[in-house]
């Protein structure tokens, strides 16, 4: 049941942004998209947890082993190989890669596909260092072990099940528009984002991408957190088991966050779980309360700015605080 759901602001406000005042140029209001409840949006950073169940879906079915060594899926890939990263560590952010590569300013895949072959960890494996690579790797293990490109998997093993019709890898027609993308405050030249995916790498990947890629509406969203909160089931479909889910959801989380107030607020401290987007997105379930919290912005519309979790941790706040009293 969805207790509460709101649409607010508007999809797409700018035209473009002006560096020199330090605005947006806003449109006219007539030609202002509002948001809708419907609306997609580019969820950035939420994309790593679709990758990390379609992995936790090839571990529950033996195709792949959580403690296994990268170098056993990918031995091409001779940095992760080398130091023995397991898929365990790519889903806990415990490899020790550093947190991206330039692949926007390569000249072609084979030039991305040949950096991240050779990519070494920067720290220990085992130290936790949040990074896009990990998700990167578990990607290529992903096509590599099952021969399905990771936008099939995540299609037939997760939001064709659930009924997700909203949810997808871009191009996404009538999504919320995102950055006017220009250097120097971005890494690529490309003009006024809506539709395609803002993070630069995931667009140098041609849009699917382990990190980020992906677009999907709130209801949709819901959708997947009721899922996950009833055990990997929604109606009739079963995207995993409750062990599998569990597994997901124990500390120190595959793939989610676990309790991390800067972003949950006070839904932290009793096994909330969750991730939040670079463009403004957040997903957080309070197992504790049967409750899950969904928001979907686009704050880098029209030009990113500093992060600022505040408003997050604000919203989570009074949600549990809403959950709690009851």
């Amino acid at each position: 049941m969805l207790a509460v759901e709101e649409a607010a602001g508007w999809a797409v406000r700018y035209a473009a942004y002006d560096a020199d005042r330090g605005t947006g140029v806003e449109l006219p209001p007539p030609a202002r998209v509002p948001a809708t409840l419907d609306t997609p949006f580019d969820l950035a950073s939420l994309t790593k947890l679709f990758t990390s169940v379609a992995a936790v879906q090839q571990i529950e079915r033996g195709t792949l082993g959580i403690d296994a060594e990268v170098g056993a899926y990918l031995p091409d890939f001779h940095g992760a190989a080398a130091h023995r990263v397991t898929v365990r560590q790519l889903l806990t952010h415990t490899s020790g890669l550093r947190p991206e590569l330039p692949l926007y300013d390569c000249a072609d895949d084979g030039e991305r596909l040949n950096l991240l072959r050779a990519e070494r960890p920067a720290g220990p494996p085992g130290t936790y260092l949040y990074s896009d690579l990990n998700m990167l790797l578990l990607q290529q293990v992903l096509e590599r072990t099952t021969g399905r490109t990771l936008d099939v998997l995540v299609r037939d093993g997760i939001t064709r099940p659930l009924g997700m019709t909203s949810t997808r890898f871009g191009p996404c027609p009538g999504a919320a528009a995102t950055e006017d993308q220009r250097r120097p405050w971005a890494r690529t030249d490309r003009g006024l984002l809506r539709g395609v995916v803002h993070d630069e790498n995931a667009w140098a990947l041609g849009g699917v991408a382990g990190h980020a890629g992906l677009f999907s509406t709130a209801r949709d969203l819901a959708v997947f957190c009721r899922a996950l909160l009833a055990g990997g089931s929604y109606g009739p479909a079963r995207i995993l088991g409750p062990d599998f889910v569990e597994l997901m959801l124990s500390p120190p989380g595959l793939g989610f966050a676990l309790d991390q107030t800067w972003f949950m607020g006070e839904l932290a401290g009793r096994g909330a779980a969750g991730h939040t987007g670079f463009t403004g997105t957040m997903l957080v379930l309070d197992r504790a309360t049967d409750t899950f919290l969904v928001l979907l912005a686009n704050t880098v519309h029209p030009c990113r700015r500093p992060p600022d979790s505040r408003p997050r941790a604000a919203l989570a706040s009074r949600v549990a605080r809403a959950v709690r009293g009851l």
